[in-house]
């Protein structure tokens, strides 16, 4: 495999536009191993965007994927370190839910998880994967805190090996709930360890994997250990890489937020590669430098699955020249109404994909896509099927045998056919 230098991947990247559009068999290579595909849905889906585990049965996303991820699950140290339930209306109680395929749910497992089951048994290749932590303070602090010790460690992964793999979820009016193979694994999600902390990490890396081998030699069934990495250098200095990534069966690496509303100035929030046109080239935030810090610190490229966003990053406030791009601004832009996400400043791609008055620009130093809207001076970025299918690309070719495959967050941005997730599936060979 031909490595590409750092001044000739944008070249490269032009003439991989060309191929995905041109030939489109090209993105559908595939090595001896499949790549991963791997899609996480926010338990919270089921409220105000209204986005089920079902939807992704009946539109076909889920033969697609690999890993299904659930987040989130919740770490606590009160009284002892161990997985708590966040919502257990939606994760075991709500009755109201759309059957899965059809199934009928069976008293007393109801909410997502008993349509979790469900979407195991139509896709018996699926790995489902629980996801523990997520962006909150209270998380980061419970998860400090219980990989400080030996005994903290062992507690918290036993605790969620208990609740999670074999099955004990916890009660309700009905009295115990069990959900026996309800997930196949693991996905921590610690935002973010500091330089103290990262001993601590690998180290509560290694108690889960040991737990999970342990259960193997009991089951004969292998467990899934993954974790989510960051994307920013501020961040993934702070974790040992090559020790984790030995540790674990993939990394999933960020590849998003290297721009958003907490900027003045527009930019792409996913671009592949550096420019100089842009004001914050070398600073290494695009995802190409991501990826080379990871394989330059040892982590193998087939354990490096990266990160797309099917939401967008949006400013208003910002003046015509070059199509809004790399112009200042005045805020966030408005949250588009309807958008579920009803959030200044983001959008769902189901959202951008359809507004009406903006100009779509393709970006191919960088592999990304903007539009703009000079009427009201409102700009995004966002991935469409065109960046995806060229991102795709990249994990097939970058490095030796590609890179490991690709996970979207979050599944209930995508539309209602699930575009991106198909595009994605399509580039991968799946």
């Amino acid at each position: 495999m031909i490595q590409l230098t750092a001044r000739l991947r944008p070249l490269a990247l032009s003439l991989l536009v060309l191929a995905v559009g041109v030939f489109p068999a090209i993105s559908q290579a595939q090595g001896p191993q499949p790549k991963v595909l791997a899609g996480f849905f926010e338990e919270w889906s089921i409220y105000y965007a209204n986005y089920n585990i079902a939807d992704m049965q009946a539109n076909g996303v889920a033969r697609h994927m690999s890993h299904f991820v659930y987040a989130f699950a919740n770490v606590t140290t009160s009284p002892t370190p161990s997985c708590a339930i966040a919502d257990a209306w939606a994760d075991f109680e709500d009755n109201s839910l759309p059957p899965t395929g059809g199934i009928p749910s069976q008293w007393p497992l109801y909410g997502n998880f008993a349509e979790i089951l469900k979407l195991k048994q139509l896709n018996p290749h699926l790995k489902t994967l629980i996801s523990l932590g997520g962006a909150s303070t209270a998380n980061t602090d419970a998860f400090i805190a219980a990989a400080s010790t030996p005994a903290g460690r062992t507690a918290l992964a036993a605790s969620c090996i208990d609740m999670f793999i074999v099955g004990n979820v916890g009660s309700d009016w009905n009295g115990n709930i069990t959900a026996p193979g309800l997930f196949d694994g693991f996905h921590i999600d610690w935002e973010y360890p500091t330089a103290s902390d990262k001993q601590n990490y690998t180290a509560l890396l290694q108690e889960f994997r040991k737990q999970l081998n342990a259960l193997s030699k009991t089951t004969g069934k292998q467990y899934v250990l993954t974790a989510d990495t960051p994307a920013g250098s501020q961040n993934y200095v702070n974790i040992d890489l090559p020790a984790v990534a030995g540790l674990l069966d993939f990394l999933t690496v960020d590849g998003y937020n290297y721009a958003g509303s907490w900027d003045t100035v527009t930019n792409h929030a996913s671009p592949l590669f550096d420019t100089l046109q842009d004001p914050q080239q070398g600073q290494g935030l695009f995802i190409d430098a991501t990826v080379t810090a990871y394989l330059k610190a040892g982590v193998p490229g087939k354990k490096i699955v990266l990160g797309m966003p099917l939401y967008g990053a949006g400013w208003q406030g910002v003046p015509s020249t070059n199509n809004g791009l790399y112009q200042t601004s005045t805020g966030p832009a408005t949250s588009p109404p309807g958008d579920t996400l009803d959030t200044d400043g983001v959008a769902t791609y189901n959202t951008l994909q359809s507004l009406s008055g903006f100009t779509k620009t393709f970006d191919w130093r960088r592999g990304a896509i903007s539009i703009y809207n000079p009427s009201t001076q409102t700009f995004w970025s966002y991935d469409d099927p065109t960046t995806i299918g060229v991102k795709m690309a990249y994990v097939q070719v970058r490095g030796t045998g590609g890179l490991g495959g690709a996970f979207a967050w979050a599944l209930k941005d995508d539309d209602p056919n699930g575009t991106l997730m198909k595009t994605m599936a399509a580039g991968l060979g799946r």
